[in-house]
């Protein structure tokens, strides 16, 4: 009576804001194995500094160690669940959740004591990970429903904590000490989970599910949402501070985690599975290797996230803000990624095959090598985007701005560049066999050395456009306008050319064999070395052309060719062979 009546008397001049005179008093080991409790706490004497100042002190792992085996002997000597006594069974549970309170409600346990504690764990025979798994999983469930801070005051674990602590001068709230020691489980749950998930003999044993498992009735679980935001009553982010490190590998398949704040967590490895975490913080985020497949992260925020070599297979991250995120060897096929920022994103080597990318902002993302093929990128900002060698065939690329794009070696097969912006664009040894490229922006584009077989340029304006060695061979580029443009050694046999000008264009070495040139304006071109072999020259306009050393075929009609007088080195043969003088 004498030491509940200090108790009262020490409440009463805390609350007043005085204290009795201290007594000397020794603080259980319990609390030297925590982190202090939050950011702003006052520490009332020298001797909590000490401790904080040793938590990594050796000692204290292996004093937690022998608590946590304590609680598994517990239960193998029937003391606790296997008592055939169910009052017995009950004090019991009772005693053991009494020293949950007493061992893990000081504060927040840290990576390094973890850590050591769970390798002293594995390599000790006292170890039972599957009772001790069932003995903090029973807490955590009732934990997660306020069992404990709901009970009366007889009954009040997490209040009967506090006061100890307060007899010893360590200031502290209700909330405090029931936050913490069921975040304590949790981390302490999750590493089991872990453990056992690379070990063939207890994966059936110990899985853990934090927001507890999915069913057919209630796909989605909010129990981790509720606790996230229960954490962060104390200190906004005081949930990801202190459990975010531990999140790795987790079970959270079916999770609602709508408008969580996460920041910074580490998901990596972890199985996210058809979970909600719409409009979420994640800034930061690390999800590398993690299974994010149907995911939701709908207008989230995801800037700086870490999705390497993740799965994200059918994801919904549509208007999610993913800037200078990274995205490397992604599997983001089949996803939704409609109005999201991808500004500074880092997607090389990802797979977005399929992937809706309307109206999307990839504006200076890295794509290199990536897979589009089949992609929807109608009406997407690609401008400065790294697309070397990215893979775009059949992509629909349709009002797309690739102004000032890489896209060197990329390939563009029956890919949709119709009314594409591609000023200043780099697609030189590109692929673009049979790809639409009509009413396409191209002024200022390198194609030098591109494959064009087949492709298609209706109202494409060509003008001063590097196409040095492109191949060109069966396209149609009738009616494309291609004044100054530069055409050395191109490959244009076969390809239909009606009515193109090719005004003051450098058509040096080029190949027109067999082509179309109906109607064609070659005023001032440079035609020397060009083989117009076999072409159709009806009604085309060489005047001050040079067609030094043109190469062409006796049997083809020059009689409707204008401007012949006025052409430059007209070739003696042919001359002789016109009449001309």
């Amino acid at each position: 009576m004498a030491h509940l009546s200090q108790v009262w008397k020490r409440l009463s001049n805390y609350a007043r804001g005085t204290r009795l005179p201290k007594k000397p008093k020794k603080t259980s080991w319990e609390a030297e194995a925590v982190l202090p409790l939050g950011k702003n706490t006052q520490v009332p004497d020298k001797k909590v500094n000490l401790f904080q100042v040793n938590l990594q002190d050796t000692l204290l792992p292996e004093k937690l160690q022998k608590r946590l085996e304590d609680w598994t002997k517990l239960d193998r000597d029937s003391q606790y669940i296997n008592s055939d006594c169910a009052e017995r069974s009950a004090k019991g549970n009772r005693q053991l959740y009494e020293e949950i309170y007493d061992v893990l409600g000081n504060g927040a346990l840290t990576p390094d004591i973890v850590e050591q504690v769970m390798d002293l764990l594995i390599t000790s025979k006292k170890f039972h990970p599957v009772l001790l798994f069932q003995r903090l999983e029973g807490f955590y469930r009732r934990w997660c429903r306020g069992e404990f801070l709901d009970a009366a005051p007889s009954d009040n674990l997490p209040q009967k904590k506090m006061l100890l602590m307060l007899a010893q001068d360590i200031p502290v709230g209700l909330r405090q000490v029931d936050i913490y020691t069921g975040l304590n489980v949790l981390i302490l749950l999750l590493e089991l989970h872990r453990y056992a998930q690379v070990r063939d003999e207890l994966q059936q044993h110990i899985n853990f599910y934090p927001s507890t498992q999915p069913d057919t009735d209630s796909f989605f679980t909010s129990q981790l949402l509720r606790i996230i935001n229960y954490s962060d009553a104390l200190e906004i982010g005081n949930f990801s501070s202190i459990v975010g490190e531990f999140l790795k590998g987790g079970n959270f398949r079916g999770a609602y985690l709508g408008n969580a704040n996460l920041t910074g967590v580490n998901f990596s490895g972890a199985n996210l599975s058809g979970a909600y975490l719409g409009d979420a913080n994640l800034t930061g985020a690390n999800f590398s290797n993690a299974n994010l497949s149907n995911v939701n992260f709908g207008d989230a925020n995801l800037s700086g996230a870490n999705f390497s070599n993740a799965n994200l297979s059918r994801a919904d991250l549509s208007s999610a803000n993913l800037s200078g995120a990274t995205f490397q060897d992604a599997n983001l096929s089949r996803t939704d990624l409609s109005s999201a920022d991808f500004s500074s994103t880092n997607l090389s080597n990802a797979d977005l095959s399929s992937a809706n990318l309307n109206s999307a902002n990839l504006k200076d993302a890295n794509l290199s090598r990536a897979d589009l093929t089949n992609a929807i990128l109608f009406g997407a900002n690609l401008s400065e985007a790294n697309l070397g060698g990215v893979n775009l065939s059949h992509a629909d690329l349709c009002r797309a701005d690739l102004s000032g794009a890489d896209l060197s070696h990329a390939i563009l097969n029956g890919t949709n560049l119709s009314d594409t912006i591609l000023f200043s664009t780099n697609l030189s040894e590109a692929v673009l066999v049979a790809a639409d490229l009509s009413y396409a922006k191209l002024n200022g584009a390198k194609l030098n050395y591109a494959r064009l077989n087949g492709a298609m340029f209706l109202g494409a304006d060509l003008s001063g456009v590097d196409l040095s060695g492109v191949i060109l061979n069966e396209a149609d580029l009738s009616g494309v306008i291609l004044n100054d443009a530069d055409l050395t050694g191109a490959d244009l046999s076969d390809a239909m050319l009606f009515g193109t000008d090719f005004s003051y264009a450098n058509l040096n070495n080029a190949n027109l064999s067999g082509s179309n040139l109906s109607g064609a304006l070659f005023n001032g071109a440079d035609l020397s070395n060009t083989n117009v072999n076999y072409a159709i020259l009806n009604n085309a306009d060489v005047s001050e052309a040079n067609l030094e050393q043109m190469i062409w075929g006796e049997k083809q009609q020059w009689e409707s060719v204008r401007g012949l007088e006025k052409a430059v080195n007209v070739p003696e043969g042919l001359k002789q062979q016109l009449g001309l003088g």
